[in-house]
């Protein structure tokens, strides 16, 4: 299963008929009964207009039908996303706040994934590694149930190792190398990209790519990219039962530069340069015209602070 094109059913569904749409959520198990759980922070619901963009593979030849399309959220794009943990984030379990969405681990999406894990893993210092003697010692993947609610049959799934309740990459608060990610800090230090350390799954939240095979009305077909915003449904059915989940929460809607700024890198690892290059072009183009009219940006994302218009470019 591949993270960028599947749901991840890893979050134990507790859940019966969640509503995750507004402040409330009904919860269950984890918390002993169902009862009402009050988020302490403003959280949108997942089901709002969204302002949408097509184009073809502009790498394909500009003769005949295209065979890939890209299908773009502009709304999720020039949102004012971005990451803030340990900044106000406030994990996705309550009970773990420090965690961020790290509580879980990460499930590698192929073995190519796993590989490059463990060749950074090998890079990591003690220093920079809170976990590093543990990780040598017992190793940093574990094998798990694909399926914890065991609905269907049982297959296995591999993902980063859990150590005292989280992942083992997860420097805790007061390691003097820094709280948070060990790849993720390695790689900042080192001027590289995150993503050339961190497991798929980690790197590319919270933008989520899927395909679609769509048919034309005269019976051909194209493969359809979607790019959107990895939400609560994308984590599956379990995704409704996280205490918070920072994509939808006003709090994480405060950055100086739009998504499709910050997360250039990871865009272009996803669709290639060539598709980055119109995306950004129709995320301009967008937030352009909000400043030449001088008003709202049409179908922004509704966590987002109002704003009138957006910072030149």
């Amino acid at each position: 299963m591949r993270v960028d094109d599947e749901q991840m059913h890893r979050v134990r569904a507790d859940v019966e008929d969640p509503e995750a749409h507004g402040l409330t959520v009904e919860v269950g198990a984890r918390f002993g009964s169902p009862r009402h759980y009050r988020r302490c922070v403003a959280e949108v619901g997942l089901d709002f207009p969204r302002l949408w963009a097509e184009f073809p593979e502009p790498a394909e030849s500009a003769t005949g039908a295209p065979s890939v399309v890209y299908r773009v959220d502009l709304s999720w794009l020039t949102s004012r996303w971005s990451c803030i943990f340990g900044a106000g984030c406030h994990g996705i379990y309550a009970e773990r706040p420090d965690d961020g969405c790290c509580t879980l681990g990460a499930h590698f999406a192929d073995g190519a994934d796993e590989r490059r894990v463990r060749r950074a893993a090998r890079s990591l210092t003690d220093d920079q590694w809170q976990y590093a003697r543990t990780g040598r010692a017992r190793g940093i993947v574990e094998t798990v149930s694909d399926d914890p609610d065991e609905q269907r049959a049982s297959t296995t799934a591999r993902r980063t190792r859990l150590v005292d309740g989280a992942c083992i990459f997860l420097n805790r608060p007061g390691f003097a190398g820094g709280a948070g990610c060990a790849l993720h800090l390695m790689a900042i230090s080192s001027g590289a990209e995150p993503l050339t350390t961190k497991p798929d799954v980690c790197w590319q939240l919270p933008i989520r790519r899927t395909y679609d095979t769509i048919e034309r009305a005269d019976g051909t077909t194209y493969q359809q990219v979607n790019i959107t915003e990895y939400d609560r449904r994308g984590w599956g059915p379990g995704g409704a039962d996280l205490d918070w989940y920072c994509s939808g929460a006003t709090e994480a809607h405060g950055a100086a530069e739009p998504v499709y700024r910050s997360y250039r890198a990871e865009l272009t690892e996803l669709i290639g340069a060539p598709a980055y290059g119109q995306l950004a072009l129709l995320c301009e183009q967008r937030l352009a015209a909000g400043r030449r009219d001088r008003r709202p940006v049409l179908l922004a994302h509704p966590a987002d602070p109002p704003r009138l218009t957006d910072p030149p470019s």
